[in-house]
């Protein structure tokens, strides 16, 4: 399961670039409102997973950090700023998750 979660996130689900253009110009901007609840929904998201990780196993957590440690670009794309910043998140929010533990 995780190698095919890897392989996934390599090529972003299956996604390739013609249908990720055709995508983009068929969306619309997103609203404020949109942006705010959206936001609101990844703090949400951010906290669960520091609860879940806090009482996961060790495991878990250092599965976590290697998935950080895996965020590469694409085969002949250079490495973004976003996901060098992706990585860090994760790796942050393991370490927030490990200040909650109880063990």
């Amino acid at each position: 399961m995780r190698q095919r979660a890897l392989a996934r996130w390599d090529n972003e689900g299956g996604a390739n670039a013609s249908m990720a253009q055709i995508a983009a110009s068929a969306v619309p901007d997103m609203t404020n409102t949109e942006l705010v609840h959206l936001r609101i929904r990844v703090i949400a998201l951010e906290n669960l997973m520091i609860a879940v990780l806090a009482e996961g196993s060790e495991q878990q957590r250092r599965m976590a950090r290697e998935m950080a440690a895996l965020i590469t670009p694409r085969p002949g794309y250079t490495q973004h700023e976003l996901t060098i910043h992706a990585a860090d998140h994760i790796t942050d929010l393991v370490e927030r998750a490990d200040r909650f533990r109880t063990d």
